[in-house]
C-alpha cells in the first residue's frame, strides 16, 4: 500500500514538474511579427534594445514583460478647429495625418502607448496648423497650385472690403506649400517623442457657421456683379462690331456707286466717241444724225394732247415749218 502510495505521489510531482516546466518554457519564448517591434521591461524599466524583427525571442519568465509596439504606418485624424486667416477670416480646418513610430524605446519611455501618443500629437499638428494659417490670407490655404496663371473669366474673383469687385489675388504659395510647412514646423517637435511624422494634409476649409450665409450673399453678389460687367463689356463689343461692319458697308456701297458712276461714264463717252465717228464722215451723215436727234426730242416733248408754243426762229420750229415744204426733184 505504501509503494502504490509513493508511486502515485511521485507521478503527480512528475506532472506537477512538467507542467511548471511547460509554463517557464511558454512565458521565456514569445513571437515578433513583421508588423510589431517590442520593448522587454523589467519591474516597469526597458532591458536591452528594442526588438525590431520578426522571429521568436527569449525574456526571463515571470520577470521580464514584452511590450508589443506597432511598427505599421497609422493614421491621425484631426477634429475641425476654427481658426483666423491672415485677413480675418474665421475657417474650420479639417487636417490628417499619417504617422510611424520610428524610436520604439524613446516612444515608450516618453508616451507608453498609442492613446497618449495621439493626445500628443493632436497638440502639436494642431498648434502648427493654427500657426500656419494665421500667417496666411485664405486664398493660400484653398488654392492647391502656386503662381499658377489663371483666365479672369474662369477663376473665382475676390472682392476687396469696399464691397468692389476686386481683381485675381496673386498665390503665392498654395496649399501644398501650407501642408509641407505644418510637416515641417511639426515633425521635429515629433521625433523627440519616437514619432517619425510622415505627411500632413487638409482634409476640408470651410467657413464658421456663423457667418458663412453671409459670406455666400456677399459671393452670390460678387458672381452678379462679374456677370453684368461681362454684360456691359459684351454690349459694349457688339456696338463697336455693329459701327464698324457699318462703316464698312457705306465704304462698300461708296466704292460699288463710285464704280457704277465711272462705268456709265465710260460707257457714255464710249457710245458718244462711236457716234461722232460714225455720223462725222461726210455731211450728209452730219446733216441725217442732227435729224434723228431732232426726232427725238420731238417724240419726248410732243405728246397727244401736248401745247406748244414756239417762235419762228425756233430750231424745233424749223423743222415742223419745213415739213410742208414740197421736196426738191
Amino acid at each position: 500500500m505504501s509503494n502504490s502510495t509513493s508511486k502515485a505521489a511521485v507521478g503527480c510531482l512528475g506532472i506537477i514538474a512538467a507542467f511548471v516546466l511547460l509554463i517557464v518554457a511558454t512565458g521565456s519564448f514569445y513571437i515578433i511579427n513583421e508588423q510589431q517591434q517590442a520593448i522587454v521591461t523589467q519591474f516597469g524599466k526597458p532591458v536591452g534594445k528594442p526588438v525590431v524583427d520578426a522571429g521568436l525571442n527569449f525574456k526571463i519568465p515571470f520577470i521580464q514583460r514584452v511590450n508589443i509596439i506597432e511598427k505599421r504606418i497609422l493614421e491621425w485624424d484631426g477634429t475641425p478647429n476654427e481658426m483666423p486667416t491672415k485677413d480675418k477670416t474665421y475657417i474650420l480646418v479639417d487636417t490628417f495625418a499619417r504617422w510611424r513610430i520610428d524610436d520604439p524605446l524613446k516612444y515608450f519611455e516618453r508616451l507608453r502607448d498609442e492613446r497618449s501618443a495621439i493626445s500628443r500629437l493632436d497638440d502639436i499638428l494642431g498648434s502648427e496648423t493654427r500657426n500656419t494659417i494665421a500667417k496666411h490670407d485664405l486664398i493660400e490655404a484653398v488654392r492647391t497650385t502656386k503662381n499658377r496663371e489663371v483666365r479672369q473669366a474662369e477663376e473665382l474673383v475676390e472682392a476687396d472690403r469696399s464691397g468692389k469687385v476686386g481683381v485675381l489675388r496673386p498665390i503665392r504659395f498654395g496649399r501644398t506649400v501650407l501642408e509641407e510647412e505644418i510637416l515641417s514646423k511639426a515633425a521635429p517637435k515629433l521625433a523627440e517623442f519616437g514619432i517619425g511624422l510622415l505627411d500632413v494634409r487638409f482634409k476640408r476649409i470651410n467657413y464658421n457657421p456663423s457667418v458663412q450665409q453671409r459670406i455666400f450673399e456677399r459671393m452670390i453678389s460678387e458672381r452678379k456683379q462679374i456677370a453684368e460687367r461681362f454684360r456691359s463689356e459684351g454690349a459694349g463689343e457688339a456696338a463697336k462690331i455693329q459701327g464698324n461692319m457699318e462703316k464698312e458697308l457705306r465704304e462698300i456701297e461708296s466704292g460699288a456707286y463710285r464704280t457704277v458712276e465711272e462705268t456709265k461714264g465710260q460707257a457714255d463717252a464710249t457710245a458718244t466717241r462711236i457716234y461722232a465717228d460714225a455720223y462725222n464722215r461726210t455731211p450728209e451723215a452730219a446733216e441725217f444724225y442732227g435729224f434723228t436727234r431732232t426726232l427725238d426730242v420731238y417724240r419726248s416733248v410732243l405728246q397727244k394732247d401736248t401745247t406748244l408754243i414756239l417762235s419762228t426762229d425756233s430750231e424745233l420750229f424749223h423743222l415742223l415749218k419745213s415739213a410742208d415744204d414740197k421736196p426738191e426733184p
